[in-house]
């Protein structure tokens, strides 16, 4: 079920697709997606809890690189790998992950977000060292997210609606990467 309401978000976005299309395409009915899933919201949050999770498996590999730099731009590529592989968790992430629901419900903050800001959080602090910053870790962590977020929405937006943001995958990296480098030019590579 979550593969089908995954999909059809996706193509149709969450608003407009209703549980009873979601579980009339998974063959079940729609008393089981409530069974399993609460509501709509809850398969939302499954969808991306399970994203977030398929990425924290992926992250293992950070544990072996010593600089916290280095750490910062392989979590950016493991992301992009991510999304490239499945442009429809990229697309819910990107466009529907920090919608406020009409419910009145904020954005979508699951526990796998957080678990991933943490991880953010506590690279940028190592990034910085012992050295006093001019700003504090959680802002740079805000913006280097908002950043990386924000172009990869944007050029989402150039794919399906000719949105003026035609750079590259290897552009937003280069860039997001170089952006790391100029915060932490003291900070060993």
């Amino acid at each position: 079920m979550i593969g089908v309401a995954k999909h059809l978000f996706s193509i149709s976005g969450y608003e407009n697709t209703t549980t009873v299309a979601i579980a009339r395409e998974a063959r079940t009915s729609e008393s089981q997606l409530v069974k399993h899933f609460g509501s709509k919201d809850g398969l939302l949050e499954a969808i991306f809890e399970d994203g977030w999770s398929k990425l924290r498996m992926q992250l293992t590999t950070l544990q072996t690189i010593s600089s916290p730099r280095k750490q910062l731009k392989t979590l950016m590529h493991t992301v992009v790998q991510l999304f490239t592989a499945d442009p429809e968790l990229r697309d819910l992430m990107l466009l529907e992950g920090r919608r406020i629901r009409r419910e009145g419900k904020m954005i979508m903050l699951t526990r796998s977000y957080m678990e991933f800001v943490a991880l953010i959080d506590s690279l940028v602090t190592a990034a910085q060292g012992k050295k006093k910053q001019d700003y504090p870790a959680q802002l740079i962590r805000s913006s280097l997210i908002g950043t990386f977020e924000g172009l990869l929405r944007d050029m989402v937006l150039h794919e399906r609606y000719d949105y003026p943001a035609g750079y590259s995958v290897a552009e937003i990296e280069a860039f997001v990467g170089d952006l790391v480098d100029r915060l932490f030019a003291d900070a060993p590579s």
